[in-house]
């Protein structure tokens, strides 16, 4: 299949709704075989799954929890055997919570640090280990959060694990250049999903957020995933170690 992707094959965590589902979708619509990852509703991934190979590629669901190895590992195995390799990672898969900092408790910490910052380095480990082994380079994509360079309310827990992304990003870029790895990061604003629901349909919220975002409103999970397309490509071979905001610039009102 023609693409810019064609003949690649790509690991994408948490692509069974929102963001994630629209970057498996846009990988095999530029030729890339896809392995879907989620955890609980394995029938919803099996449907993003299908609707890949309706674009006309090979995939997979590979079922797993970012936050512990054994999952991770077993994740990336799968997507190796079935596709005979792995070239690219999307480390889509987060939590997010609203916590008042005094109300904060150290499990609500740990399991949003553990998805969200430990998760990413998990699999972008255990990618990169195929990909040395491979000998034929990759690509390590980390979805973060406009919140990373905010500072909003209840995320205390949150926005810190979005920012530790950048420097995540940016380590592993530098050590794994050598081997044609190439690590980067994109930060999403708002975006209409599922986990954005309730912002959406505040009507009392909605306007003040708006109000904050350059061009007045919120984006689409596709305007992200043809960012990641364009990391994932050959167009971005000389891209790595960045963070990229793709927000509507919410950050600079």
């Amino acid at each position: 299949m023609a693409g810019r992707l064609a003949g690649k094959s790509a690991l994408i965590t948490g692509s069974r709704r929102g963001i994630g589902r629209a970057i498996a979708l846009a990988f095999a619509g530029e030729g890339a075989n896809v392995a879907v990852n989620g955890v609980g509703d394995n029938a919803v991934a099996e449907k993003v799954a299908a609707e890949a190979r309706a674009l006309g590629v090979k995939a997979i669901v590979a079922m797993g929890d970012v936050s512990k190895g054994a999952d991770v590992t077993r994740m990336v195995d799968a997507t190796a055997v079935a596709f005979g390799g792995i070239d690219i990672l999307v480390n889509n898969a987060g939590v997010e919570s609203i916590v008042p900092y005094l109300e904060l408790t150290e499990a609500e910490w740990e399991r949003v640090t553990n998805i969200n910052l430990k998760g990413e380095w998990l699999c972008g480990q255990a990618a990169a280990r195929k990909m040395v082994a491979q000998k034929r380079g990759g690509v390590i994509i980390n979805v973060g959060s406009v919140q990373a360079g905010m500072a909003l309310p209840g995320r205390t827990h949150y926005a810190p694990t979005k920012r530790g992304l950048e420097a995540l990003t940016a380590n592993a870029a530098a050590e794994l250049a050598e081997h044609g790895i190439r690590v980067n990061c994109i930060h999403p604003g708002l975006i209409e999903t599922d986990m954005t629901d309730w912002v959406m349909k505040d009507s009392r919220i909605l306007p003040i957020v708006l109000d904050k975002i350059a061009m007045r409103r919120a984006g689409q999970p596709d305007e992200i995933a043809r960012v990641a397309v364009f990391l994932a490509s050959s167009d971005a071979s000389y891209v790595t170690g960045q963070s990229l905001y793709v927000d509507g610039g919410f950050r600079i009102l």
